[in-house]
């Protein structure tokens, strides 16, 4: 559990100075700063959930949207807590850690703070932050472990 509580720290720490330096050093205002011809740093708040859905839901979905995150954290640290294999908490905590970076967001500003836009051709990806990446990758590891890893189910006797 240990290992899963580090990571989720590291991830939350990670994230919300990476936000604080893009407001307030990178982007300083700036909408828009465009790196390649595919990536750019965008200024962008996201009052929604994954790709802004809800976007418009006001305080009451930010209130929504954090209980449920809430809940979500707390039944994760459970499974953190009973979880015995060392990449499922790596996984968890990657999780955990993005959650509560959001999640902070959430309760301190509002709304998200995204800043990294992926681009090809006119059509951008939804804007994300470090701890939309750190939930996606640590779900990864998770169902990529699952899939290369299942669990070895107790040969039990069947009743004919």
């Amino acid at each position: 559990m240990i290992l899963g509580l580090v990571i989720a720290a590291l991830a939350l720490v990670f994230d919300q100075l990476t936000k604080f330096w893009m407001i307030n050093h990178v982007l300083d205002g700036q909408p828009v700063i465009p790196l390649t011809s595919f990536f750019n740093f965008v200024y962008a708040w996201n009052t929604g959930v994954s790709f802004s859905m809800f976007n418009n839901a006001g305080t009451v979905g930010v209130v929504v949207l954090c209980l449920v995150a809430s809940v979500i954290v707390a039944a994760l640290l459970w499974w953190l807590h009973q979880e015995k294999i060392r990449i499922i908490q790596v996984g968890l905590g990657m999780i955990i850690g993005g959650a509560l970076g959001n999640l902070v967001d959430r309760v301190r500003l509002g709304a998200v703070f995204d800043f990294l836009d992926f681009h090809v051709n006119g059509y951008h990806w939804p804007a994300f932050n470090l701890a939309d990446s750190f939930i996606c990758i640590g779900a990864a590891l998770i169902i990529l472990h699952s899939l290369f890893y299942p669990e070895k189910k107790e040969n039990k006797e069947q009743v004919k």
